[in-house]
């Protein structure tokens, strides 16, 4: 009965999700309302929404329409926050490029990614050397031109009608394509949809408390997951947006001050950065979302003192950014200890996750007492569609019907997750994801190199820091000059190992190298 044809989804109880409504909409009850900072101009939602327009009829013109990847490598600035509305309005996928990867890694994702075109700036154009695709060049700032050929200024003129309506055809058509940081070897090029899009950005809004008074600080780079989806989430509660292109302590507290910032998402070398530069900190309590590493007593004691107030999150590119939240609150304990013991769990389900669960090898759910390790999976709507080019990789990820995340964790009493082991492949250093194998293999390359092995090792600031540990062959004479010179050919600044050890490699019986060996070995050497 309640089956009917008349009972149906048609057009005037049905719409397909996407975060281009959360835009419109609020252009339309706070057009009026500041929108954008940058440099010394702000912009209302109704200027930025003029952006938008601009830049998908430049696009349209280009040749840009539904199902085409349009690349940008972008910093923090307002085109790049155009682009995560302008792009889907035209049915197109955005693949937002990582600043600090080479131009090796940004040819190898173009060529994957199949991109149409790639929009850039003047500090980003180095790494676009090898790109085989056309690359336009924006202006340095509002009506400056950039330097020599000069930039695509999408700051004035014209403003053209923007009729997205009929080029999102489906909630579960693909919004972005993100790719990972390679811990197979190659980064894998992850799905997102406008409905994950929708629902993770309007998560971020309940979860976190955003509305029109929030002030947010872009630190966190919005080519991360499409910057946790705060682009759509700050957007949607009509808060105002505050770019920042370079992450540096004195223009974060000079920003916070002159916008009153509310909010900011970093990783915790961004707050060891802003603790060691001294000072005086902001008049007002800023709640600072932060991922990686645990904060520490420390850490967490010089910020509150400093008025941030920290919440803890995890996620991966795979789940659009967060998949929990741990925000004690007016719940947290008294003492500092204490609550640093607390916010070393990442909490409890995002409020649009559909689901967590710590289980076994087996795929049982896991005791809630604390001590029982187990895998993180996910499941709902705000998981990936799948990695792109990539059908093997994409089963095998959702066998069991969860996302599997390799990471290990404990549930404690009150349901709250805590992690203990990362993905055995992967270095989380200062936000960023590094492959332990990509590493090895290039250390692999070296003559004098027998066996590699790469480990995670905790740092104060960085969270982790890479350790190569080296097996040379008989009657080399290796140094870590030596290696380090040749990492530099092949892996960007922040991939290169910080330490090599040189030695033999523990191994099990059938020769497989026991890294959790290592790690114990290095936890010694920097204690």
């Amino acid at each position: 009965m309640f089956e009917d044809l008349h009972l149906a989804a048609r057009a005037a109880n049905f719409r397909p999700l996407t975060p281009l409504d959360l835009l419109d909409r609020t252009i339309e009850v706070h057009g009026q309302r500041p929108a954008v900072a940058w440099h010394d101009h702000i912009w209302t939602y109704a200027e930025f929404g003029a952006l938008v327009a601009r830049m998908a009829d430049w696009l349209r013109a280009q040749g840009v329409g539904r199902g085409d990847v349009v690349s940008v490598m972008l910093t923090n600035r307002p085109e790049m926050l155009a682009a995560h509305f302008a792009v889907p309005a035209l049915g197109a996928v955005l693949n937002t490029l990582n600043t600090r990867l080479s131009a090796e890694e940004i040819a190898y994702i173009l060529d994957h990614a199949g991109s149409t075109l790639v929009l850039c700036e003047t500090r980003t154009a180095g790494a676009l050397a090898e790109a085989r695709v056309p690359v336009t060049r924006l202006c340095d700032a509002p009506g400056q031109p950039a330097a020599e050929e000069g930039g695509l200024n999408l700051f004035h003129g014209p403003v053209p009608v923007l009729d997205w309506a009929d080029n999102v055809l489906s909630e579960t058509q693909a919004i972005s394509l993100n790719y990972t940081s390679g811990t197979t070897g190659r980064p894998k090029g992850v799905i997102c949809t406008h409905r994950g899009a929708y629902l993770n950005a309007v998560g971020n809004v309940l979860s976190l408390g955003y509305t029109t008074a929030t002030s947010y600080l872009w630190t966190l780079p919005m080519f991360h997951c499409n910057g946790w989806c705060h682009t759509w989430g700050v957007t949607a509660a009509g808060g105002l947006h505050v770019c920042l292109e370079q992450v540096e302590p004195a223009p974060i507290l000079n920003l916070i001050d002159r916008h009153r910032v509310t909010h900011m998402c970093c990783a915790p070398v961004v707050l060891y950065m802003i603790l060691d530069h001294g000072g005086s900190g902001p008049a007002h309590r800023v709640k600072v979302t932060t991922g990686g590493a645990a904060p520490t007593p420390t850490l967490l004691a010089g910020m509150e003192e400093r008025g941030f107030d920290l919440v803890h999150g995890y996620g991966l590119t795979e789940s659009y950014g967060p998949a929990t939240f741990n925000d004690p609150g007016e719940d947290a304990p008294g003492t500092v200890e204490a609550r640093a013991a607390l916010l070393a769990r990442q909490g409890y389900r995002h409020t649009t996750t559909g689901g967590i669960a710590v289980v076994d090898e087996a795929g049982n759910d896991v005791p809630r007492d604390g001590v029982t390790e187990g895998e993180i999976v996910l499941r709902g709507n705000t998981v990936m569609a799948g990695y792109f080019r990539d059908a093997e990789a994409t089963e095998a990820s959702f066998a069991g019907g969860h996302l599997h995340t390799g990471d290990l964790a404990v549930r404690h009493p009150d349901g709250q997750i805590e992690i203990r082991d990362r993905a055995k492949d992967v270095v989380i250093s200062g936000g960023e994801n590094i492959s332990s194998i990509e590493v090895e293999t290039v250390l692999h390359k070296h003559p004098d190199v027998l066996l590699a092995a790469v480990v995670a090792v905790p740092h104060d600031k960085w969270g982790e820091t890479p350790w190569a540990f080296v097996e040379p062959r008989k009657g080399a004479s290796l140094t870590e000059a030596d290696l380090e010179v040749f990492c530099r050919g092949y892996l960007s600044g922040f991939k290169r190992p910080r330490r090599f050890v040189f030695g033999d490699l523990p191994k099990t019986a059938t020769g497989k190298i026991q890294k959790f060996l290592l790690r114990e070995t290095a936890k010694k050497m920097v204690t």
